[in-house]
């Protein structure tokens, strides 16, 4: 579905993504991973049309679309979640999430079709779709949960999910973690999906790119990436064993 070839982005003299190569199968979650400042976001923005790339190729569903605007890209079928929510106060969250309708994949949807469609993307992520529903009073999982509804909102056939777990307690984590599994299940949404919490990543993911310096450094299922020195090293450090444990409990519960 996605294929990013020797991508590329300078600011300046400094390399934040420096020829990163990977492919994402159609219904499939990725994870991308990495430190702090490894280019994960960056990679984000250069997908989505937020930057224009120094160099490299972007294809999706075959067509070229690096350098493309985010408008454009969106129109095509790639949705992108942030991970800060900054949703709309004064609409209710019915009109947050029909507002987003509008800039999918349906070029101008009638009123009906939008709300339509905001009203399913509500539903999937468990808030409420009432009129009278409004964002006072939601709470960090509430909040993710309307911005992963706006992006599901547009239609999309890829996700860009950008640390959908940020700011959640324990509980909430797996929650939305399973959330996101469900969601490709039932919809067949292929998610790329940048996270800091491995234990509860490795436990969804189907595989896994690791960054550092704008590089990839590893690549392949969870168990393989888990266990490799250099992920150990630069990002998993004393998670490690954690982490391992995480995977190894998926696969006893797969068996």
């Amino acid at each position: 579905m996605l294929s990013v070839k020797e991508l590329t982005k300078v600011f300046g003299g400094f390399k934040a993504v420096d020829r990163v190569s990977f492919d994402a199968a159609e219904g499939e979650i990725l994870g991308l991973i990495g430190p702090n400042g490894s280019g994960k976001s960056t990679t984000f923005n250069l997908i989505a049309g937020a930057l224009a790339p120094s160099g490299g190729s972007i294809a999706f569903l075959g067509r070229e679309i690096a350098g493309s605007p985010a408008n454009q890209v969106a129109r095509l079928g790639i949705g992108r979640t942030y991970q800060i929510p900054r949703p709309f106060r004064k609409l209710s969250l019915l009109e947050n999430v029909a507002l987003a309708a509008y800039y999918g994949q349906s070029e101008q949807p009638s009123r009906e079709k939008a709300y339509a469609q905001a009203q399913e993307a509500l539903g999937l992520v468990n808030l409420p779709s009432s009129e009278h529903a409004r964002v006072d009073g939601l709470g960090a999982a509430g909040l993710k949960k309307l911005e992963l509804a706006r992006a599901l909102a547009t239609q999309p056939r890829l996700l860009l999910a950008d640390e959908s777990l940020g700011g959640l307690d324990e509980s909430e984590m797996g929650a939305a973690a399973d959330m996101l599994a469900m969601i490709r299940d039932q919809r067949g949404i292929t998610i790329i999906w940048v996270e800091h919490i491995m234990g509860v990543l490795m436990r969804v993911v189907d595989r896994c790119v690791v960054l550092d310096h704008g590089e990839v450094i590893a690549a392949g299922n969870p168990h393989a990436v888990a266990n490799d020195p250099r992920v150990i090293e630069v990002y998993l450090g004393t998670d490690a064993e954690e982490v391992q444990k995480s995977i190894a409990m998926r696969q006893e519960g797969a068996a």
